[in-house]
C-alpha cells in the first residue's frame, strides 16, 4: 500500500520530521518526510495497510508536545513501491496549501537546562543551548520552509559534534535547526555604553553582577533588547525613568525562580502554572504584605508584572548575584518598537545604559514579552506576543474570505484569517509614527507569507484618520484587495463572539475611545451582536459627558471631572485648589471655567475610561495620564482595599446609564469616606449599571449570553462584579481568554467580521 500525506498545522520547528521518521521506522514503513514551502509537512508511506493504520494512530497519540495538527490530507498512490528505507528528504519549496505556520519562541526545556548546569556536558554554560523542544522559532525565520539556511542561524555552520547530533535519529537534536555549541554557535560579549569591548571570560555573569551593583545593562534576547537594572535601588530606576520619559509606567521584572517571587508577591496555583509554562509570559501578581521592591518599579499599583527566565542566558545572569529579581523592561524609545539590532541599540541606548550584553545572532523579527492577568480562574491577556504568536486561534466555522486585518491605533496587532484559523501577530504597539507603521506593515506581510495566504480583503477601523486606516487603503490599492472598515466597538464584540463561537450576544464594550458610526466618541456601549456581523446595533450606552479641551481631557483627568460636575457642584473652587496639577496652573483652570461660562461647543463622549479617569482625579489618585490606562489602573489598585459604602442604585433613563450623579456622590463624600471605599463604590456602580442595561437588553431580545469586552474588561473588580450579577440571573457571561479584551484583540475582531461577511 502507498499513501501520500500532507499535514497542516504547527509542524515545522517542533521536532515533527524526526517524530515522523521514528514512528515510520518503528512501524516498518518506507518512504520519506520533508518540510514544504507552505509550512506544512509532506509524507509518503509504503507498507502494509495494518502498518500504515498503526502509523496514523501514533501520529494522533504520540505527536511532539509543541506540534499542532490542524488537518491531515491523505491520498492513495498507484504503482509499485519505490523506496528501500524511510528517509528525511531535503525540504521542498512547493507551497500549495494555506494555514500552517512556524511555532512561537519556546522557553528553554528542562533537558537543556540540566545540560547547561552539567560541567561534564559539552554545552555546559552555553547561553544559546536549544533543542527540537525549545528555543527561538518565530523570531529567527526569514522565509519558508523552516530550514537552517532560511533562518538567522545560517551564519553559524555546525561543527562536527553538532552535525553528528543533528543527523542522529536517537538524539533529541535530530534535525533541530537551532542546534549550536560554544565552538560553532552564536557568541556573547560585554561592552561599555559606547560599544567598547570589555574582555571577560564570563560576560553574562559579569553583566548580572553589574546589574546587582546598580548599573543599567541593555541585554539582547530572543526577540529584542531588554533594559535591565536592580529592583531595590532607586538611583538607577530614577535615571531609567528620566531617560525613557516614563515617569509612572510600571516596569516588568524577571525573578530567578518561583521561590524568589513568593518573597514579594502572591502566587496562586494557576499563576504558577502560567509562570512556568513554555510560553513564560509576564504575569501580573498582587504584591504581598512583605513586598520590598522599590516603589519605582510599579508606582501606585497593587500588582507587579513578573516573569521567569526563558533562555540559558537569563538563568546565568543570576548566578553571581544575590538578587531575587531584576527589572527587565523592553528596550524601546517612547512610542517606538522594541530594538532588535546591535547597531540600533548602540545608537539609541548608549545614553540610557552603562553596559551592553550583546550576542552576534541576528533577530529576524522583533517580539515583545506577553503579559497575562488572572481574574480568579479566568486568564486575561493584556498582551499576546512572545510564546503565543503566531500560533492560531482556532474557530469553529470556516471564513468565506481570506483577510488581513490591521487593528486600531493603540496596543496594536495584525491578524490573518484563513478558513477556521486566525493568526494574530506579535504585539506591535501604538501606531503613531513611521517606525511603528513600518513594523505593522512588515509584520502583516510576514504573516501572510508564513501562512501562504491568498488574501481577498484588508480590514481596518472605521476612523478615517487612523494611520492603520490609511495603511489599509494603501494595501488595498496596491494588491487589488477589497477594503473593509468596521466600527471599533463592534469589532471588539465580534472578537468575543468568534472566540466563544456564539451566534448572538449582548455585548458590553467599555474602553477609552472608539469612533462611532455616528462620528461621535464612543466608549461605554451595549451592543446587540449577531453572527452575520452586519446586523450589529448599539442599543444603550453611558451618559454623554464633555471632553473639555478634547484630547487634553484624556491626559488631564481634572478636565474630565470638571466637565461632568460643572453645573452640579462648587467645582470652580475645587479646580482652582488643584490648579498645580494642570500644566499651566491657575491660568489654565480659568480658561477651562470660561469655556463653560460661554457655553463653548465641546466634544462629548460616552467613554467608560474617561469616567474612571474623572473619579481618579476627584479622589486625588491620579492627575495626569502618562501611559495608557494609568488613572483607571491606579483607581483599581486603590479600590482593591475598599468596600461599597455608597451602595448606589443604577440610574437608568431609557437606554442611558447616568454617570453624573455617581460622580457627584463621590465628590460630595470625599471627606466622609476613605478614597479606597469611594473608589470601590464607583466600580460597583458602573458594573451594576452596565449589567442592568445588558440584562434588560438580553430579556427583550431573548438572548441568553452577555459578554464584556474592551479595555475596561482588564479591570478585575468590574469584571467579577458583572459576572456575579449576570450569572445570578441564569445568563451566560463571557470574557476574553484567547486574545486581549483591549485593542490588542481588535484586529482579530475585524478579521472575523470581514471574513464571515458577504462583500
Amino acid at each position: 500500500m502507498r499513501v501520500k500525506i500532507n499535514v497542516v498545522g504547527i509542524v515545522q520547528g517542533v521536532g515533527f520530521r524526526p517524530f515522523i521518521y521514528r514512528i515510520a521506522v518503528e512501524n516498518g514503513l518506507k518512504g520519506y518526510v520533508r518540510n514544504r514551502g507552505d509550512a506544512g509537512v509532506e509524507i509518503v508511506l509504503e507498507g502494509e495497510e495494518s502498518q500504515i493504520k498503526q502509523f496514523f494512530e501514533d501520529l494522533r497519540e504520540k505527536k511532539p508536545p509543541l506540534a499542532q495538527i490542524h488537518d491531515v490530507i491523505t491520498k492513495k498512490l498507484e504503482g509499485e513501491n519505490q523506496y528501500k528505507k524511510f528517509t528525511i528528504f531535503r525540504s521542498s519549496e512547493e507551497a500549495e496549501l494555506s494555514g500552517s505556520v512556524i511555532p512561537p519562541d519556546i522557553a528553554i526545556c528542562s533537558d537543556c537546562l540540566r545540560e547547561l548546569c552539567d560541567p561534564n556536558d559539552p554545552r555546559y554554560e552555553y547561553f544559546f543551548i536549544t533543542c527540537t523542544n525549545c528555543g527561538p522559532r518565530f523570531t529567527i525565520i526569514e522565509k519558508l520552509p523552516y530550514d537552517r539556511e532560511n533562518t538567522t542561524m545560517r551564519d553559524f555552520p555546525m561543527c562536527g559534534f553538532c552535525q553528528k547530533e543533528y543527523t542522529d535519529p536517537l538524539n533529541r537534536r535530530f534535525h533541530a535547526q537551532t542546534v549550536a555549541c560554544p565552538k560553532c554557535g552564536p557568541k556573547v560579549y560585554l561592552t561599555t555604553s559606547r560599544g567598547k569591548l570589555i574582555k571577560h571570560k564570563d560576560p553574562i555573569r559579569e553583566a548580572g553582577k553589574l546589574v546587582s551593583e546598580g548599573f543599567i545593562v541593555a541585554i539582547k534576547g530572543y526577540g529584542g533588547f531588554h533594559v535591565v537594572t536592580s529592583i531595590v535601588r532607586d538611583k538607577p530606576l530614577l535615571r531609567l525613568r528620566e531617560v525613557k520619559h516614563r515617569s509612572q509606567k510600571p516596569f516588568a521584572i524577571m525573578a530567578r525562580n518561583i521561590e524568589a517571587i513568593k518573597t514579594f508577591a502572591e502566587v496562586s496555583e494557576s499563576e504558577e502554572t502560567l509562570l512556568t509554562s513554555y510560553a513564560r509570559p509576564i504575569v501580573l501578581l498582587n504584591k504581598n504584605s512583605e513586598y520590598y521592591l522599590s516603589d519605582l518599579v510599579a508606582p501606585g499599583l497593587h500588582n507587579v508584572g513578573v516573569m521567569l527566565p526563558y533562555t540559558g542566558l537569563h538563568y546565568m545572569l543570576f548566578d553571581n548575584a544575590d538578587d531575587a529579581a531584576f527589572v527587565m523592561t523592553s528596550a524601546n524609545p517612547p512610542n517606538q518598537p522594541i530594538i532588535k539590532d546591535n547597531d540600533e541599540a548602540l545608537e539609541r541606548l548608549s545614553d540610557t545604559v552603562d553596559y551592553f550584553l550583546f550576542h552576534n545572532r541576528q533577530i529576524a523579527h522583533r517580539c515583545d514579552d506577553s503579559v497575562i492577568h488572572m481574574h480568579n480562574s479566568h486568564q486575561v491577556f493584556i498582551r499576546r506576543s512572545r510564546g503565543y504568536a503566531p500560533a492560531p486561534i482556532m474557530l469553529k466555522a470556516k471564513a468565506k474570505n481570506c483577510v488581513v486585518a490591521l487593528g486600531g491605533e493603540q496596543n496594536n496587532t495584525a491578524c490573518v484569517l484563513i478558513g477556521n484559523k486566525a493568526f494574530v501577530s506579535q504585539h506591535i504597539g501604538d501606531v503613531e509614527n513611521l517606525e511603528t507603521k513600518v513594523f505593522l506593515e512588515n509584520a502583516a506581510k510576514h504573516l501572510v507569507q508564513l501562512t501562504n495566504s491568498k488574501v481577498d480583503a484588508v480590514a481596518c477601523d472605521l476612523h478615517p484618520k487612523f494611520t492603520t486606516t490609511k495603511l489599509a487603503q494603501e494595501l488595498a490599492e496596491e494588491n487589488g484587495w477589497q477594503l473593509f472598515q468596521f466600527q471599533h466597538h463592534y469589532a471588539h464584540v465580534a472578537a468575543l463572539m468568534a472566540e466563544h463561537n456564539v451566534k448572538e450576544i449582548v455585548g458590553v464594550c467599555c474602553d477609552g475611545y472608539g469612533y462611532g458610526v455616528d462620528g461621535e466618541a464612543w466608549g461605554g456601549e451595549i451592543i446587540l451582536g449577531a453572527q452575520s456581523y452586519s446586523d450589529f446595533k448599539r442599543i444603550a450606552h453611558l451618559e454623554k459627558q464633555p471632553l473639555v479641551g478634547g484630547d487634553l481631557a484624556t491626559r488631564y483627568p481634572l478636565r474630565m471631572a470638571t466637565g461632568i460636575l460643572y453645573r452640579k457642584a462648587d467645582v470652580a473652587n475645587w479646580l482652582l485648589k488643584n490648579k498645580q496639577h494642570l500644566p499651566y496652573g491657575e491660568k489654565e483652570a480659568q480658561i477651562i471655567l470660561k469655556q463653560f461660562e460661554n457655553h463653548s461647543n465641546m466634544i462629548e463622549t460616552t467613554s467608560c475610561g474617561r469616567i474612571l479617569d474623572a473619579v481618579a482625579a476627584i479622589l486625588g489618585v491620579c492627575y495626569e495620564r502618562t501611559y495608557e490606562g494609568e488613572p483607571a489602573m491606579k483607581l483599581e489598585s486603590t479600590a482593591m482595599k475598599g468596600k461599597d459604602v455608597l451602595k448606589l442604585k443604577p440610574i437608568v433613563k431609557g437606554n442611558i446609564l447616568n454617570t453624573s450623579e455617581m460622580l457627584l456622590e463621590i465628590f460630595e463624600n470625599t471627606q466622609k469616606f476613605s478614597k479606597e471605599n469611594l473608589a470601590y463604590s464607583a466600580h460597583v456602580y458602573l458594573a451594576r449599571g452596565l449589567a442592568t442595561l445588558a440584562i434588560e437588553a438580553a430579556s427583550e431580545n431573548k438572548i441568553k449570553t452577555i459578554g464584556f469586552t474592551g479595555g475596561v474588561a482588564f479591570n478585575e473588580i468590574t469584571v467579577l462584579t458583572m459576572r456575579k450579577i449576570v450569572e445570578s440571573m441564569g445568563l451566560r457571561f463571557l470574557t476574553h481568554e484567547a486574545i486581549p479584551p483591549g485593542d490588542g484583540g481588535l484586529s482579530f475582531g475585524q478579521a472575523v467580521a470581514c471574513g464571515f461577511s458577504q462583500f
